[in-house]
């Protein structure tokens, strides 16, 4: 009876739970009623779930009286209570998501309004690594913006944006601009106190930057104190890293080289009798730590943040490291009844670079690790390092121990800022910034090195060689502009923007003196009147004080149509002091439009596109960057000094009173969209940027000329591009979530032109590895009309002949082949033989978390271009083994003893610089409201430069691809990169 009564109880209470847990569908819609395709259904608390098909329809068991999530990309999360068998839920569009703002210079607007080519990196979508520069942290995360990175802790990246569009090395690099105020140093900001960085990538965006802008604006913007928290925000980050060299050239041994001394029975005079591996003695395991302080917080008018940056980098080359410490300030409250904001702020960098000799004539650390002789000991018996034979042969370790440098950097910024809300839709801005800067030189070869100064003085001779040279520069910056911001009949949305902009900086305003026969080297360079001798009026370096102003009239009118069709136009009108007196003004105009196609009519139907826009646009931006106040005036200065003491008096450089900036014309097109509820969206863009008046010194002659050159606007560049980027949202559950990010660009660049009627030249030639035993015309490219930046321009190696020697093709007077070989080939047998610049430049991050967990994986790629591998080209030449230097383990085992005319410039030595890199691999977990006084701590472990794939032979594949000589590997300067393992926490208070 009793089981009989159980089994009853349980059949009921099965039939409870079965009708409990009844099936609900329903349809999911947004606002319009148009279905919403894979939005997640969960029900609360549990994993139960699904995600809408096709027609935004679910069906799901539910008990009644559950509860429901609905959560979807660029919606609210809406909950929902289930009482009944049916159920329809409208989401509401996350205005947040879809209003993201942009920084567009002078403002800002919403992404959907945007008509330009602008890309967003948030904080947490930079790079993570050790970096001191931003731009490493942009690496692969904007399209057409190619940044090289350095391993060297003192060194900075290389930046090219859309393509090389100067021939002047220090007018190739973005423009910054930080918190709206433009020109700052870079260095003035921590990484970890930057918020986001928008990158302005074609003219109609840059143009109202004017005549600084052909290379791209970068705008960073920095965290700032919030409104209305209930308690001080307290964060704390930091990391310890650890640096090992990626890879180092497989030199001989002290044992290889004997072997090949017996094997052709070599008189070698160089054998010291030891067996040392200079690399291993040079290099290190890198030890750098970072940490960062910062407290921000607010009530209802006033807000504020301050932050402490220490940063302690070391290289994996002993001797070099570097030591910065950053603070930066802001405090902003509302007065006059809230209508006006004032804000003030300090700002300050102090930083230390010690570094390693890196010359270029064999007194570079970098270099001596490879070609000093293994068969030499450190230390000789009397305890002294052990010398080279022959000239330019420095040991390694005397290098770093005997000739120290070091270079302190003292940067301060004083900003205010006012913001005046005249009235609704109108606010008038003003800001100023005053900054100034120090920067001290100091360097001491002791009474043990081995360097020989350029005047041919052995410096022990000296006794002790101290420099020291300090330059004192500041600028100021002030700007006022005004915003008009209104939307009409709900239709009708204007934006207005007009400004003036006055700069001035004074820079190059210092001096150094050289001195020397010093007692003893316990003070160096801290004491300079223990010298005995002051090296003479020659040896005294002074600089030239330069005051450079600039003024601007700019202004900017946005239209939008229904969120359909929106035009932007801008202007800026510069004036600068550093070109001639009748070119000191420029115009630079832009023009674009957008069309919002998603926002039609006849698309509100469809259910495939969330977005799609089309944009198109045309603009001029200018280059005035690298001028300095006297670039277009005639100087005169010492051109000889006698012993007497008096000095010859002559012309350095000639006047150009034409002179005047180079300008970038760029048309751009572009495509935006998003699919399946922003699960995924992306932009295709294409490009072509023209550069004219690209200033170059050209030769003159000596019969009507003071001096022999003269800096003049003549040439043209040509860049044009395709970039595609794609995000993805493959996979979004309650627990687990995958995002992946592409980046695709490429870019071809050509010369158009380098000569007009007065100023003319056929070529320049570029890029000299400095090869032994090639003593002339060593260089390897050459800039030439037609032809992109980068070209190689080398002999064709044909192999070896029957003794074993090296040959080359010849030519004939047309440039072709005629069939035959040399071992001696002449200029005319040069020809292109392949090219520095990249076919296609490849960004790839997929981001995975799962609860609090977080894996990121970051793929870097550079593929289609040519290197020119200057260390083997160096390495493997006979005159260098010959002299008593060291050599690749290819020319013990793959060279033939008797090829002696192997080295010189061919195109055997350029390689396939292409390379895929897992750039960076990161492991993190954040313990949430981990107790009462900490809110949140998150522990991560990152490595970075995880492993390549290439065929390239050198160091390292990512070498400079920026200036007018890309992809040319100098052994003096390349820097080993690293491989990092970084182990950091942030902890909010």
């Amino acid at each position: 009876m009793y089981t009989q009564m159980i089994v009853l109880a349980l059949l009921l209470f099965n039939s409870a739970v079965a009708f409990a847990q009844s099936k609900v569908s329903g349809l999911v819609t947004d606002k319009t009623g148009e279905p919403l395709i894979g939005v997640n259904v969960l029900e609360k608390g549990t994993t139960n779930g699904m995600i809408t098909d096709i027609d935004g329809k679910f069906v799901l068991n539910v008990a009644k009286g559950k509860t429901l999530v609905f959560s979807y990309v660029g919606y609210k999360t809406q909950e929902v209570i289930v009482n009944g068998a049916t159920l329809k839920v409208v989401l509401e569009d996350d205005t947040e998501t879809l209003e993201e703002v942009v920084v567009i210079g002078y403002g800002s607007m919403s992404r959907k309004d945007v008509t330009s080519s602008i890309t967003t990196v948030k904080a947490d979508q930079l790079n993570k690594g050790v970096f001191t520069d931003a731009g490493s942290m942009l690496q692969g995360k904007v399209t057409g913006l190619t940044v090289t990175t350095t391993g060297d802790p003192n060194g900075s990246p290389s930046m090219t944006l859309r393509g090389a569009s100067s021939l002047r090395s220090g007018a190739m690099s973005p423009y910054y601009v930080i918190d709206g105020i433009p020109g700052v140093d870079i260095s003035m900001v921590a990484p970890d106190d930057i918020e986001s960085i928008d990158v302005l990538r074609d003219a109609t965006a840059t143009a109202i930057y004017g005549s600084k802008a052909a290379n791209g604006v970068i705008i960073v913007t920095t965290k700032k104190g919030k409104k209305n928290q209930e308690r001080v925000n307290v964060t704390y980050s930091g990391y310890v890293a650890f640096d090992k060299a990626l890879k180092t050239l497989d030199m001989a041994s002290a044992e290889d080289i004997r072997n090949y001394v017996q094997k052709n029975n070599i008189d070698y005079m160089y054998d010291g009798g030891s067996n040392t591996n200079w690399q291993d003695e040079v290099m290190q395991t890198a030890l750098s730590h970072n940490h960062n302080l910062s407290i921000n917080g607010g009530g209802q008018k006033t807000t504020y943040m301050a932050s402490v940056t220490i940063v302690k980098r070391e290289g994996v080359v002993t001797g070099s490291k570097m030591d910065r410490a950053n603070f930066r300030s802001l405090v902003s409250t509302k007065v006059l009844k809230d209508k006006l904001e004032l804000s003030v702020g300090v700002n300050s960098m102090f930083g230390k670079n010690i570094g390693v000799p890196m010359g270029n004539e064999g007194a570079s650390v970098l270099d001596a690790m490879n070609y000093f002789n293994p068969t030499l000991p450190i230390r000789q018996d009397d305890g002294d390092w052990s010398h080279g034979d022959g000239s330019s042969n420095y040991n390694p370790l005397s290098l770093i121990y005997e000739d120290k440098s070091q270079t302190e950097w003292k940067r301060n910024q004083i900003l205010a800022k006012a913001t005046l809300n005249v009235l609704d839709g109108l606010t008038w801005n003003a800001n100023y910034s005053y900054n100034n800067t120090q920067r001290t030189y100091s360097a001491y070869h002791s009474h043990k090195t081995q360097i020989i100064d350029k005047d041919g003085n052995v410096s022990p001779s000296m006794n002790g060689v101290a420099q020291r040279s300090t330059y004192f520069g500041h600028s100021q910056t002030f700007e006022t502009y005004g915003n008009f911001d209104k939307t009409f009949n709900d239709i009708h949305k204007v934006g207005l923007m007009a400004g003036f902009s006055w700069e001035e900086t004074v820079n190059n305003d210092g001096f150094g003196v050289s001195v020397h026969n010093f007692f003893d080297d316990q003070l160096g360079w801290n004491n300079l009147t223990y010298a005995g001798m002051i090296d003479g009026p020659h040896k005294v370096e002074s600089g030239t004080i330069e005051t450079i102003r600039n003024i601007s009239f700019y202004g900017r009118a946005n239209y939008s149509f229904n969120g359909r069709y929106m035009l932007q136009a801008t202007i800026r009108r510069d004036g600068s002091s550093v070109f001639g007196k009748d070119h000191q003004w420029g115009t630079f105009p832009s023009v674009s439009v957008a069309w919002n196609i998603t926002e039609e009519n006849f698309m509100k139907n469809q259910r495939l596109f969330d977005t799609l826009k089309l944009r198109t646009g045309y603009g001029v931006s200018g280059n005035a960057m690298g001028f300095g106040a006297y670039s277009a005036v005639a100087t005169y200065g010492s051109t000889s000094k006698y012993d007497n003491g008096y000095v010859m008096l002559g012309a350095t450089k000639l006047a150009n009173p034409d002179l005047k900036w180079e300008s970038t014309g760029m048309f751009n097109v572009g495509i935006d969209f998003g699919l399946l509820g922003g699960r995924l969206s992306g932009n295709v863009e294409y490009y072509i940027k023209k550069t004219k008046d690209l200033i170059w010194d050209y030769p003159v002659s000596s019969y009507l000329y003071p001096f022999g050159t003269i800096a003049a606007n003549v040439g043209k560049i040509t860049n044009k591009g395709i970039e595609f980027s794609l995000t993805a949202i493959p996979v979004k559950t309650k627990h687990f979530n995958w995002t992946s990010t592409l980046n695709l660009s490429h870019n071809k660049n050509t010369v158009d032109k380098l000569s007009n009627e007065l100023y003319k030249t056929s070529t320049f030639s570029q890029g000299d590895p400095m090869v032994a035993g090639v003593s002339a015309n060593g260089w390897t490219q050459r800039v030439m009309e037609g032809e992109p930046l980068g070209t190689f321009y080398t002999y064709e190696w044909a192999g070896t002949d029957a003794d074993g020697v090296s040959v080359y093709y010849t030519r004939d007077a047309n440039g072709n082949r005629d069939g035959g070989t040399t071992r001696a080939p002449e200029y005319k047998d040069r020809t292109i033989t392949g090219c520095a610049q990249p076919k296609l430049n490849l960004g790839w991050n997929n981001s995975f978390t799962y609860k609090n967990f977080s894996v990121s994986a970051f793929l870097t790629g550079v593929f289609g271009h040519d290197v020119y591998n200057g260390l083997r080209a160096h390495y493997t030449a006979p005159d260098f083994f010959a002299g008593g230097k060291n050599v690749l383990k290819e020319f013990i085992y793959e060279r033939d003893a008797k090829d002696t005319g192997s080295n010189i410039p061919s195109d055997r030595f350029i390689e396939d610089g292409s390379y895929v890199r897992l750039q960076s691999l990161s492991v993190g977990y954040t313990f949430d409201k981990f107790n009462d006084w900490i809110n949140n701590l998150q522990l991560y472990v990152t490595m970075n430069n995880v492993f390549t794939i290439t065929g390239y032979k050198g160091l390292d594949p990512e070498v400079n691809l920026g200036g007018i000589d890309p992809g040319v590997d100098y052994r003096w300067s390349t820097y080993p990169h690293t491989r990092t393992i970084m182990i950091g926490t942030k902890i909010n208070f």
